[in-house]
């Protein structure tokens, strides 16, 4: 179904968002309302596919009761703005899915591998 007020041309990749966000790249679309005022909108972010090669591991984490995921990227990756990582590595679209569940082992991307000191 097509939506004739929906102008799906995309307009250049969005550059205000830095490379450590997880909106960076992500491209716009305008939205044009019944009185004809366009808003600008963020495309759908699809969850990328987790790397196979070696530069990122998957290291297991058992989830505590109170855990969320910006205070398992604050431990991990020192800053809780990164708790999408978490999210993309488990492929959860909420990120309360991720750490609901005490016991649950969920994901940690590390770059190499090695565990956060």
């Amino acid at each position: 179904m097509t939506d004739d007020r929906l102008l799906d041309t995309a307009l250049p990749a969005i550059t205000n968002y830095p490379r450590s966000s997880r909106y960076h790249g992500v491209e716009t679309a305008v939205h044009t309302t019944d009185d004809g005022r366009e808003v600008p909108y963020l495309k759908r972010r699809l969850i990328p596919r987790q790397p196979t090669d070696e530069t990122i591991e998957n290291v297991p984490h058992t989830v505590s009761v109170g855990e969320r995921l910006d205070l398992l990227a604050h431990h991990y990756f020192g800053t809780a703005a990164q708790w999408w990582r978490i999210a993309d590595a488990n492929a959860t679209v909420d990120q309360r899915e991720s750490t609901d569940t005490p016991g649950e082992r969920i994901n940690i991307p590390l770059p190499g591998g090695g565990p956060h000191g």
